[in-house]
């Protein structure tokens, strides 16, 4: 036992990066010199499916007891950082578009020519089921992580307990939320392994293939996102601060996105965004609320996904696309972001649902998705790394917008 607890306190006084590194160099040197090794893969499984397992748990318990907490005066921060969240994603779903319009891909794809189906009846089916989803039952909810509902219901239940509860429930419930957001941090410390055996899975798999088959796409996919990390989110919280966004991007970045690259989950990265936010300063009651929140509706990163996966299968299947049409895209791919499942894969199962809207069918759609899970070794990483970063830096750039509004003086 004694050994044991050595061996666990000197891994964890190696830095997490560091570790998450050599898992990954490991990994794809196992992957190319011995792949039949096929039994390693099985720790990247098993580190996906704990992520899945616990995030929609995290998200619940964290809403629901920031929720009850909550003093007031929250409002207006509350409306500038989801209405950011918002423009944030709608503006990389339009940067997707010129994209993929000024460098066109096409995918390697089989099957014959979707059925069209009507532009109108797509565009009423994501805001049904977008509906539907928002009311499921919640326990489902949270074992299929359909993350919609599970924020809905922990909005309602923190209400609730905030204004029926006494001080002593809502302090078990807050306590509980503690307690789980330790337990992702366990299994964060073992993202080395998990890494370890994920790049094992896919170099074995696909060689480094990955890298020039889809070249083209991937460089796409990362442009967009990066387009939308450096330029366009920087520029929204200049336009608000009137101050050099930059320095607390690159905090930001540093302390959330590159972690979150590795990690390739919004909503395993929570415990991590607070932390940030704890050391920005940033008020408690608030960061508390919005960074859940963020994992959930802050999706860049998935809008990018959606929207040039989409153009590439209508641009491989002979669709004409006016802009109009990628435009009005652009609008169902910002509101399926927001759905957008915050574990790893979660953007790419949203692909057959805005290529519905060019009548394409769900075979021809789901062939993009399996490109999506071959390249999510890289397109997957930069997408949560962009999602996660901006979470924290949308929740500051609210919070020095809203002391900036008071006459206090924003400290970065």
């Amino acid at each position: 036992m004694k050994l044991l607890k050595r061996f666990l306190q000197g891994y964890t006084s190696v830095s997490l990066m560091l570790r998450i590194f050599i898992g990954l160099v490991v990994g794809a040197l196992l992957g190319l010199l011995l792949p039949q090794w096929t039994g390693i893969g099985v720790m990247g499984r098993m580190f996906v499916s704990a992520l899945k397992g616990i995030a929609p748990v995290l998200v619940a318990v964290l809403v629901m007891s920031s929720i009850a907490k909550a003093g007031k005066g929250l409002g207006p921060r509350f409306r500038t950082v989801i209405s950011r969240y918002l423009l944030s994603t709608f503006i990389a779903a339009l940067c997707a578009v010129v994209g993929s319009m000024l460098f066109p891909v096409t995918l390697e794809l089989g099957g014959e020519a979707a059925e069209v189906e009507s532009s109108a009846g797509s565009l009423a089916d994501v805001f049904t089921n977008l509906l539907s989803s928002m009311v499921a039952n919640p326990v489902a909810a949270i074992a299929n992580a359909n993350y919609i509902a599970i924020l809905f219901w922990s909005i309602v239940l923190g209400v609730s307990l905030k204004t029926m509860a006494s001080n002593a429930t809502v302090n078990v419930v807050h306590d509980l939320s503690s307690v789980v957001t330790k337990v992702v941090k366990w299994v964060i410390q073992f993202a080395p392994f998990g890494i370890f055996g994920l790049v094992f899975a896919t170099v074995s798999e696909n060689g480094l293939s990955v890298f020039t088959t889809y070249g083209h796409l991937l460089l796409l996919l990362v442009g967009c996102m990066l387009a939308n990390t450096f330029i366009f989110n920087p520029f929204i919280s200049f336009l608000m601060l009137k101050k050099n966004p930059y320095p607390l991007l690159f905090t930001c970045l540093r302390e959330s996105g590159l972690q979150a690259f590795f990690t390739r989950s919004s909503a395993a990265n929570i415990p991590i965004n607070m932390a940030l936010c704890k050391k920005l300063g940033l008020d408690e009651e608030f960061y508390s609320v919005s960074i859940p929140l963020g994992a959930t509706i802050n999706m860049d990163g998935a809008a990018v996904t959606i929207t040039v996966f989409a153009l590439a299968v209508a641009n491989t299947m002979g669709v004409d696309v006016s802009f109009g049409s990628a435009l009005f895209l652009s609008i169902i791919a910002t509101l399926g972001a927001c759905g957008a499942s915050g574990v790893a894969g979660g953007s790419l199962l949203l692909i057959p649902m805005a290529c519905s809207f060019f009548g394409i069918g769900n075979d021809v759609a789901m062939q993009a998705v399996a490109i999506g899970f071959i390249i999510g070794v890289v397109q997957d990483s930069v997408e949560t790394a962009l999602n996660s970063s901006g979470d924290a830096f949308f929740t500051a750039t609210a919070e020095y917008y809203d002391r900036r509004r008071r006459g206090e003086t924003p400290k970065q």
